[in-house]
């Protein structure tokens, strides 16, 4: 529990950033969760990588991972700190859209096909991002056994709607926040 604590301080003190925005989701906010603030800084990103860890410890999977950007740090979090467990998970990355030269791969990192994944993001409001993933991890050939958010800003029904288990580490009542 001191591990999600510390992780809570640091998104609040970090991560949190008062002013008007525009999100992805095209819905207007009095703030934005910055959470590459601290799924990049050297002293929270191994909280996130053993929060998200426990967040799923009872779904089995081999890999991590979602749309780049906002899935990066967090899967690769995840993959430094299984490391020095007894179930290790790959990471991999989702891109926008498949790459034109190369291999013409729209998923990177070990293959996933056959796999058990869990999509992962930094925060989701409407979980089209995260949905986009997993549309693209199924047509990969991996079985996604469920989404996990560090912050949910209100994708959960989203997700749950298209048949995927979803949790979130922190709610935004959690971190002192409205909608």
């Amino acid at each position: 529990m001191l591990d999600r604590e510390d992780l809570r301080k640091f998104i609040t003190d970090l991560a949190v950033v008062h002013g008007r925005v525009i999100l992805s989701s095209g819905a207007e906010a009095d703030y934005y969760l910055d959470l590459r603030r601290i799924c990049l800084h050297h002293a929270s990103a191994p909280l996130v990588g053993r929060v998200m860890l426990d967040l799923i410890s009872d779904w089995d999977c081999a890999a991590v991972g979602g749309l780049t950007l906002g899935a990066d740090p967090v899967a690769a979090a995840m993959m430094h700190a299984s490391a020095k467990t007894d179930r290790p998970v790959d990471a991999f990355v989702v891109r926008k859209a498949g790459k034109a030269h190369g291999l013409q791969r729209r998923i990177e990192g070990p293959d996933i096909s056959g796999r058990r994944v869990v999509a992962v993001e930094d925060t989701s409001t409407t979980g089209s991002s995260v949905l986009t993933a997993v549309d693209a991890l199924r047509e990969a050939g991996a079985e996604v056994v469920g989404v996990a958010v560090i912050v949910d800003r209100g994708a959960g029904d989203a997700v749950r709607a298209a048949g995927l288990p979803y949790r979130a580490a922190f709610t935004l009542t959690d971190l002192g926040l409205s909608r």
